[in-house]
């Protein structure tokens, strides 16, 4: 089975699972599929991100680590050992604007935000629980502790990453 993100020419987003590729290509093309918030037919896959394995043969280091925020002077290793969403081939016009925008949200976080490194987890509470002076700010951030501010209603997104973060 195999997850797309679909949307209907209405601009709707939603997930549809499907055995292969071209069930989905057939489904579509005979309009069988709906939209679920407003039943339209015309249905398209949109821009996803495969959910690539690591490879089985290298070393875990156990650390679970997620990227709640990243800058250009944090180290190249803050996602050793996780998963990695990647896109890749040549872009459309809109996949293009797409990194434009993420590129564009992350200058904005550079020059709005606090950059607090690995403390993120630790800066995120105290804001939240109103210790300190409520600003932006962006870190580092392992996936528990990223669940855990979640958990306690702790307001938390991960920056998308960018082709060139792994060249």
């Amino acid at each position: 089975m195999i997850s797309f993100s679909l949307c209907c020419d209405k601009g709707h987003e939603f997930d549809g699972w499907f055995r292969n590729s071209a069930v989905f290509d057939e489904q579509a093309g005979a309009r069988e599929l709906a939209c679920p918030v407003c039943g339209s037919s015309k249905i398209e896959k949109t821009l996803m991100a495969p959910n690539i394995p690591v490879k089985a043969n290298k070393k875990d280091d156990g650390k679970d680590s997620a990227n709640a925020g990243t800058d250009e002077s944090a180290g190249d290793n803050a996602n050793a050992g996780a998963r990695a969403s990647v896109f890749g081939g040549a872009a459309s016009a809109d996949t293009q604007k797409l990194v434009e925008q993420i590129r564009g949200l992350r200058k904005h976080l550079r020059d709005e935000a606090d950059y607090v490194g690995d403390k993120f987890a630790e800066e995120a509470r105290k804001i939240h629980y109103e210790e300190t002076e409520k600003r932006g700010i962006y870190g580092e951030a392992s996936l528990d502790e990223a669940r855990e501010l979640l958990e306690e209603g702790v307001g938390v997104l991960p920056i998308p990453s960018l082709p060139e973060d792994h060249n």
